[in-house]
C-alpha cells in the first residue's frame, strides 16, 4: 500500500523521528541522496505560494529530480477535471505528487486513487510540512532530538492566535507525535476542532506529551521551550479581516509575552505581519528564528519525500 502524508499523525513516532533526523543530516550536508533522479515530482498549487513553491523546487532539484511546478488554474482542473482524473494522469508520469489546496478532502480523494506517494502542502485543515520544518527548528535550537523515543520529548510549544487553523491542528498532532508539551491559547470562538484536539490527546498518552486548549495566552506560554503564531487571517478570509481582528488582540506575541517562556524561540510560519499577530521587536529580536524555520521546510521535505518515495521501492 502506498504511503502518504496527509495529516501530521500519517506519521508515527517512528517514521517522524526518522524523518527529522535524516532532515538534519540533509542541511548538515551528511548525506546527499540522488533518490529522485531521472524522476520528476508534480507540485499542484490552488493557493498561492512563495516558500511552498520555492522549498519543493529547489529541494526536488537536490536530490536529483524535475519538480513539474503546476498551477490547477492552467491545467484541465481549472475546467472543471475532476481531481480523480487529474490524478490518474499525474501519477503515471511522477514519482509524487505534492498538492497545495483548499480542502483536506481533495487531498484524501487523491491518495485514494494514487499509486504515488500524495504530500500536503497544506489544506485549510492541516499544515504537516510546515510542522515538520518547525519541529527540526526546535531540536537545532534547544537541545537536539531526544536520545530516543518522541523526538523532543520534554520540550514545549505555545501557539496564540487562531486555534481553528491549519497550524493549531498540526502543532496539535505533530507535537503530540513528537513528544512535545503542546499548548493552545485561542478566543473561544476559534478553538481547535475538537476531533483534532481528541486525537492529540490520544496520541499523547501514548508518547508522553501533554495536550493544553486554552484562552489564556499567559498559561500557554508560561515556561515554554518555543512560542508560535500565525496569520490572524489566512488565505480566503480576507472578506473578513476587519472582524477577525479584534478577538485576537490579546493574542499578540509581544516581547512581554515572550519573556513569560523559558528563553523561548519565536517561531511564525510566514507571511508575518508585523504589529499584528507580532510586535516588529520579536519578528526581528534575538530570539526569533524564522528564516532557519523558513529554510528548513526545504530540508524537511526533502526528508518526507525520501521516506514515502523510498518507503514505496
Amino acid at each position: 500500500m502506498t504511503a502518504h502524508l496527509l495529516r501530521d499523525d500519517d506519521l508515527g513516532v517512528d517514521a517522524q523521528r526518522d524523518v527529522l533526523e535524516l532532515a538534519l543530516a540533509l542541511k548538515a550536508g551528511s548525506t546527499t541522496p540522488r533518490a529522485l533522479a531521472g524522476q520528476a515530482v508534480a507540485v499542484v498549487f490552488d493557493k498561492a505560494s512563495t516558500r511552498t513553491r520555492v522549498s519543493f523546487s529547489v529541494g526536488i532539484h537536490e536530490l536529483g529530480g524535475y519538480p513539474l511546478v503546476l498551477d490547477s488554474a492552467g491545467t484541465q482542473a481549472g475546467r472543471g477535471e475532476s481531481v480523480e482524473d487529474t490524478v490518474r494522469v499525474l501519477e503515471r508520469n511522477v514519482a509524487a505528487i505534492v498538492w497545495r489546496t483548499y480542502s483536506q478532502d481533495a487531498l484524501r480523494r487523491a491518495a485514494a486513487v494514487s499509486a504515488v506517494p500524495v504530500v500536503n502542502a497544506l489544506t485549510d485543515e492541516f499544515h504537516p510540512c510546515q510542522v515538520l520544518a518547525d519541529l527540526q527548528t526546535i531540536a537545532e535550537h534547544r537541545g537536539g532530538l531526544a536520545p530516543e523515543g518522541p523526538a523532543l520529548a520534554g520540550r514545549s510549544l505555545a501557539y496564540v492566535g487562531d486555534g481553528a487553523n491549519n497550524m493549531a491542528h498540526s502543532y496539535l498532532l505533530g507535537g503530540a507525535t513528537a513528544g512535545l508539551d503542546v499548548r493552545v491559547a485561542a478566543p473561544a470562538d476559534y478553538a481547535p476542532d475538537p476531533d483534532v484536539v481528541a486525537r492529540a490527546r490520544e496520541i499523547a498518552a501514548d508518547t508522553g506529551a501533554r495536550v493544553l486548549v486554552t484562552t489564556d495566552p499567559h498559561e500557554a506560554v508560561d515556561g515554554v521551550t518555543a512560542v508560535a503564531t500565525d496569520t490572524w487571517v489566512s488565505m480566503g478570509q480576507e472578506d473578513e479581516a476587519a472582524e477577525r481582528a479584534a478577538p485576537f488582540v490579546p493574542y499578540r506575541v509581544d516581547e512581554a509575552l515572550m519573556a513569560r517562556g523559558d528563553d523561548a524561540i519565536f517561531l511564525h510560519c510566514l507571511p508575518v505581519y508585523r504589529g499584528m499577530e507580532a510586535t516588529a521587536d520579536v519578528v526581528d529580536g534575538p530570539r526569533s528564528v524564522i528564516w532557519d524555520e523558513a529554510e528548513n521546510r526545504r530540508h524537511a521535505q526533502k526528508a518526507v519525500l525520501l521516506h514515502l518515495v523510498e518507503e514505496r521501492l
